[in-house]
């Protein structure tokens, strides 16, 4: 059976300003510096403080800058999660705090452990260079908010004093504007959040368990997607790879991804996004070394 949907890249409707690949190259650089938020015990101790033990704590912190939001538009723009998963803990949590309690507990459990990992490279200047350029680019993504619900609301907060706090607050906004394009590129390409989950897993970029356990699906679940993806051509093997079709559409992915990310770091340029990551990758090589991204420490999750 034929696919239906289209992954040849389309006409944009002008030329991009940036290479998106030095825009990837900044914001794959930069981005433990954000993504460490989820792992580290700093946040899972604040939340369950605030009465919202994991995986409340990470629906309700990602989502509080929306408001006290329900689970069917955090399921949605999350994409990827389990909606019986989200429903389990929103809007339950807001019966215990507030979207501003949880913004603050973020805030701090963000400053411990990036101060954890840093020391007292927190307050060196390649810190507050490196906070200016990562807020320009953040302040120009706020300029491009239409489709992208989760950057809109990050890029809206009052923006902290501390430098590596606007660091990561910054590449926070970034994070969810790549990420809010992202969908938009998986919708394009014909996929529901476990094809685009078992596509992932199918190239080995990421181990089968960790995906389906973190986004709380079941086996069963996840049999069935593979199934519908093999009729798809997309996937093959009794451990699913991609074919060359579904190897195809992940190009397609990543390549639309990758441009719809990039008018944000457009005002850098590439000297700017270049010099961005020289300074950042130290610092995120850091908070590797400290094991502020353990996977271990990734939100427990239920599924059967």
């Amino acid at each position: 059976m034929t696919d239906a949907t289209d992954v040849t890249v389309p006409d944009w409707p002008e030329p991009a300003a940036l290479d998106p690949a030095a825009a990837r190259h900044a914001w794959r650089v930069t981005e433990p510096l954000h993504a460490m938020i989820y792992f580290v015990p700093e946040a899972h101790q604040r939340y369950a403080a605030l009465g919202i033990p994991e995986p409340a704590g990470y629906f309700a912190s990602r989502a509080a800058a929306l408001g006290p939001v329900g689970p069917a538009p955090v399921a949605a723009s999350f994409f990827n999660f389990n909606p019986d998963l989200v429903a389990r803990v929103l809007p339950a949590a807001w019966t215990r705090t507030t979207p501003a309690a949880v913004l603050a507990a973020r805030l701090e459990a963000a400053d411990a452990a990036l101060t954890r990992a840093l020391g007292d490279a927190v307050h060196g200047p390649d810190m507050v260079e490196a906070a200016g350029l990562a807020r320009r680019a953040a302040e120009s993504a706020a300029g491009y908010p239409e489709g992208r619900p989760l950057a809109a609301a990050h890029a809206a907060l009052p923006w902290p004093e501390q430098p590596h706090l606007v660091l990561w607050q910054a590449q926070t906004v970034l994070r969810e504007f790549r990420g809010d394009g992202h969908v938009a590129a998986l919708v394009l390409a014909g996929l529901t959040g476990t094809e685009a989950l078992v596509l992932h897993a199918a190239s080995g970029a990421v181990p089968v368990t960790f995906l389906r356990r973190t986004r709380g699906w079941t086996a069963e679940q996840w049999a069935d997607t593979v199934e519908r993806l093999r009729a798809r051509g997309l996937v093959e093997g009794a451990e699913p790879t991609l074919t060359d079709q579904g190897r195809a559409r992940r190009e397609w992915i990543e390549a639309a991804t990758d441009r719809l990310a990039a008018p944000a770091y457009a005002v850098l340029g590439a000297d700017g996004c270049a010099r961005l990551a020289e300074l950042t990758r130290p610092m995120s090589r850091a908070v590797v070394d400290a094991g502020l991204l353990d996977v271990a420490n990734a939100l427990p999750t239920r599924p059967g």
